[in-house]
């Protein structure tokens, strides 16, 4: 059975540029082919398992050509599930999204459409300059860069007469051409004109000038591709916003569960920062005949007290809970004891209320407090990483306590990368593992922060000292710390 296509646009530059009806259609899909101008962090918003095709299209690199790209559509789409090709800007704001449609109407391939932001427009407007406005332009003309045999386009004649405002895509190769075909035939060489690179991004960079030097002052300045270029009265003008939120500018890389990664990641891009994640870091349940005794011991009332040592731990031993079907009612005679209030607080939306919290949020605490708490009589069960630290366990030994230390997940590492970011962020011991282990590096400008002492001890065995660290090790004491610093 056939399946469908989404044709969608990604919008130009940060990923929260997007529509709704995109982010949703990112969300449920089976497949994603995307194209390499869009913002990879809007991968990280797919499902589990979905199937993630990058046919990425620049100047210069064209890793797929259209009509490989028309017959991956058509292939995918008759594997059955829904194909989301997610492309660049708006797909037919010279998108050729109506090649693709072509491709999959002589397929009989069914397809929807949802439109994107258009650079064309957003750019320009992100740099303060308005595309019309009253007494300067009340029109605006899009023109493509170059042509598919990579030519100048045609009718620079009309260009150069019809007013208004001219925006051309995919141009920057050409700008000198562009800038003198539109002076040969009549526009004035003092024409205002701008050149905005990489828009929408952190790394904006925009040049201004008019048509008889914007070519030299953009070499110049050595900006890149992508770039758009605005030519008429209003790229003289100047609209940037006056408000800029407390971290723009700044950038974060996330070492962290896709969990968290994803919460700070929307926390720090709330304040302007560009945040992304990096490292690989997942997690795998174990299900083995340990966790399960310990289980199936819990439901019959055998455990005193259960530890739980981090919001993801927190996450699945609910859901191990609901596995071996153990009614919450049966653990009303138990304690819970948590490392901090972002564990207590995923407990608490199961209606379970932790008894026991330590002041300082990591391992060391939570063992030392649990240590004066029990008596000779209880029990405890911990749940936790594979990887957790052994600070948590060496009080209780030491006091002759009875516990049993049950490793419900474990972390699964992926490969490393190369951060030159502000800040990096790690928010685990095996955070730091996965990324070195994996071949991560570190700019000499990047700022390293710790969530607490146990991961800033794991980052000084890779060379990394004094770390900053949190005033608490949750989310929100990563984020106040970072507008501390920056402040």
């Amino acid at each position: 059975m056939s399946g469908r296509v989404i044709i969608a646009g990604a919008g130009c530059g940060d990923y929260d540029l997007i529509t709704m009806r995109g982010h949703e259609a990112i969300k449920s899909c089976d497949v994603v082919i995307y194209d390499s101008l869009i913002d990879s962090r809007l991968l990280d918003f797919c499902k589990d398992g979905a199937e993630k095709i990058c046919v990425g299209k620049r100047a210069g690199r064209h890793s797929s050509t259209q009509e490989e790209i028309n017959a991956l559509l058509v292939e995918k789409a008759g594997e059955g599930g829904v194909v989301l090709r997610l492309k660049g800007g708006d797909p037919f704001v010279f998108g050729r999204g109506g090649e693709e449609i072509t491709a999959l109407r002589a397929a009989g391939i069914p397809y929807s459409l949802i439109p994107g932001v258009t650079s064309s427009v957003a750019v320009p407007e992100l740099a303060g300059i308005p595309v019309s406005h009253r007494g300067l332009s009340r029109s605006f003309h899009v023109i493509t860069g170059h042509t598919a045999d990579d030519l100048l386009p045609e009718h620079f004649e009309s260009y150069a007469k019809c007013g208004g405002t001219l925006i051309f895509l995919m141009g920057l190769r050409n700008l000198s051409e562009i800038a003198g075909r539109l002076i040969e035939n009549g526009m004035g060489e003092n024409t205002p004109a701008a050149v905005i690179s990489k828009g929408a991004t952190p790394e904006q960079r925009a040049v201004k000038g008019c048509l008889g030097d914007i070519a030299e002052k953009v070499e110049r300045e050595g900006l890149p591709a992508p770039a758009v270029i605005i030519v008429g009265e209003t790229a003289g003008l100047d609209f940037s916003p006056t408000f800029l939120p407390p971290l723009y500018g700044v950038s974060v890389a996330v070492t962290a569960t896709s969990g968290l990664s994803k919460r700070l990641i929307k926390a720090f891009n709330a304040l302007g920062a560009y945040a992304h994640r990096c490292g690989g870091f997942e997690l795998r349940e174990r299900h083995d005949e340990v966790t399960e005794k310990a289980f199936s011991r819990l439901g019959e009332g055998f455990y005193s007290h259960v530890a739980v040592t981090s919001p993801n731990g927190a996450d699945i031993f609910l859901k191990r809970l609901r596995g071996s079907r153990i009614d919450l009612r049966k653990l009303s005679g138990t304690k819970l004891a948590v490392i901090g209030r972002g564990t207590g607080e995923r407990l608490e939306r199961a209606g379970l209320y932790a008894d026991i919290m330590p002041k300082e949020f990591n391992s060391v605490s939570l063992g030392k407090l649990l240590s004066e708490t029990l008596g000779a009589e209880d029990r405890l069960l911990i749940v936790r990483s594979s990887k957790g630290s052994e600070e948590l366990v060496k009080p209780l030994e030491q006091n002759g306590l009875r516990f049993d230390d049950v490793h419900i997940y474990e972390p699964v590492y992926g490969s490393g990368e190369e951060v030159a970011d502000d800040y990096a962020v790690f928010a685990s011991a095996g955070g730091v593992r996965s990324f070195f282990e994996g071949g991560g590096k570190l700019s000499g400008d990047t700022k390293c922060l710790a969530i607490g002492d146990v991961t800033a001890a794991e980052l000084e065995k890779y060379g990394i000292k004094e770390p900053l660290l949190p005033l608490e090790s949750t989310a929100k004491g990563i984020i106040e710390r970072i507008l501390s610093d920056k402040r």
